[in-house]
């Protein structure tokens, strides 16, 4: 049984273990000035401000599977969480860039 503190770093950095959906919507939560210094190849930016007003545009079917990542992976989980919230239900804390590139074998492009 994973204790409290596992199951918070989990949520926060996505898991390394937790499987990763196939043709996901790939979404960077971070800012636009991030985004354009490296992010992972076929990646959306949505910066995790603008979430709630701009999501309807990249992904309208709700039951879709969305990874949203960031730098670290703590912007991702409270994207994660306004995702669930408003009604998405595969979505995926991918967890921060460079892991998450490494995971899903993709280029960082800038």
């Amino acid at each position: 049984m994973m204790g409290i503190l596992g199951k918070l770093f989990s949520m926060v950095s996505g898991g390394a273990s937790e499987q990763l959906p196939e043709q996901a919507t790939l979404i960077d939560v971070r800012s636009p000035a991030e985004f354009a210094a490296g992010h992972i190849d076929g990646a959306i930016p949505l910066p995790l401000p603008s979430m709630a007003q701009g999501i309807d545009k990249i992904a309208q079917d709700k039951e879709a599977p969305i990874i949203v990542y960031c730098q670290s992976g703590a912007r991702s989980a409270a994207a994660r969480q306004q995702l669930i919230s408003l009604g998405y239900r595969q979505v995926v804390n991918g967890g921060g860039v460079f892991s998450l590139a490494r995971r899903m074998n993709r280029r960082i492009l800038s």
